[in-house]
């Protein structure tokens, strides 16, 4: 039996896992429990999720991703180590090819680490790529063409800015504003005005439900519980749509600022390229109601959201896999050579 390749878009929200010739075969939440006296894992995943800030005394939950890149090296290891068995891929003999993602501006130490962390799994050979490039083939775009492509992924820990020509990226940016950073903003908010105490998960369905970037542009109500910080007792509140943009502003503001800074380090001919064919949006972050229109409105240029916006850099990595031009700079150039020929 053949060794499978596979892709993991190693996410500091969730992980998703693609099998070449299968598609999206896990998409689980980035988080482990483990017993702090035994340092046994207790939990991954799904499960492990479901205990975010219901544990006792010497159970932890860890959340081994921060900002798109590993904050603890060994859970990172048994989180993967845990998925990969899930789904049951190579042996000792049948060992996969993995392409694993990363953000953008991280260091190569940092990319090192995520690539040893894949070999220690087992892998045969791991190919470590730009989360923003992957995110691209995912969407759709056609990078090897010599043409101005530019995506903005929102992830969970970072928002990876890139603009990509003949294959690779010219010029990007990341930063760490994103979707748990909107978490934090909507906590932070909710106990400004109403001392009223939530926590991550409770944020996370606020953000999901009625979270929105554009003053009336969804006229929603949501009822929501938490603690309150002056009587110390539970309390239900009900926030609207409208005050989740508010929360959402300075961070929404610091992105299309980062947005506008790649646009102006991008060479005028790709720019030309990217007013016709706009910009495109993926990461959860792209779900937010209102957030093509108001980066249209802002940068004076077409910006679309991916069909797929969650999956796409999980996708990408399978597109590549499929077409190793992409990841290998020798065979990309080979390809070009034989394609002008």
């Amino acid at each position: 039996m053949f060794s499978k390749d596979i892709g993991i878009d190693l996410g500091t929200v969730n992980v998703l896992i693609y099998v070449k010739g299968e598609g999206i075969v896990l998409n689980e939440p980035s988080v482990i429990v483990i017993d702090e006296e035994t340092k046994e894992v207790i939990a991954v995943g799904t499960e492990a999720n479901s205990m975010l800030g219901k544990t006792p005394g010497k159970l932890r939950a860890i959340k081994p991703m921060k900002d798109g890149v590993i904050a603890n090296f060994d859970m990172v290891e048994s989180l993967l180590e845990h998925f990969l068995k899930k789904v049951k891929l190579g042996t000792k003999i049948t060992r996969p090819r993995i392409l694993i993602c990363c953000p953008s501006n991280i260091t190569e130490v940092e990319k090192n680490a995520i690539k040893e962390v894949a070999e220690k799994t087992g892998a045969k050979k791991v190919f470590v790529e730009e989360e923003p490039k992957v995110a691209a083939v995912g969407a759709g775009l056609d990078i090897g063409k010599p043409e101005g492509n530019m995506v903005v992924d929102i992830g969970g820990g970072t928002t990876d800015i890139a603009v990509l020509s003949l294959g690779n990226i010219v010029t990007s940016a990341s930063i760490k504003t994103a979707g748990n950073t909107f978490d934090q903003n909507i906590i932070d908010f909710i106990k400004e005005k109403y001392k009223l105490l939530i926590g991550e998960k409770t944020a996370e369905n606020i953000k999901i439900k009625i979270g929105t970037v554009k003053q009336g542009k969804n006229k929603e109500k949501l009822e929501i519980k938490g603690r309150d910080l002056v009587g110390g007792l539970p309390k239900t509140i009900t926030i609207t749509s409208d005050e989740i943009e508010q929360s959402l502003q300075d961070s929404i503001k610091k992105i299309i600022a980062m947005i506008k800074v790649v646009l102006e380090q991008t060479p005028p001919e790709l720019s030309a390229d990217i007013i016709e064919k706009g910009i495109i949006i993926t990461g959860g972050g792209a779900l937010l109601k209102g957030l093509p229109e108001l980066f249209q409105e802002e940068l004076k240029v077409p910006v679309f959201k991916a069909e797929e916006p969650l999956s796409c850099v999980a996708e990408g990595t399978g597109i590549m896999l499929e077409k190793l031009y992409y990841i290998d700079k020798w065979c990309l150039s080979i390809f070009f050579f034989y394609k002008m020929l």
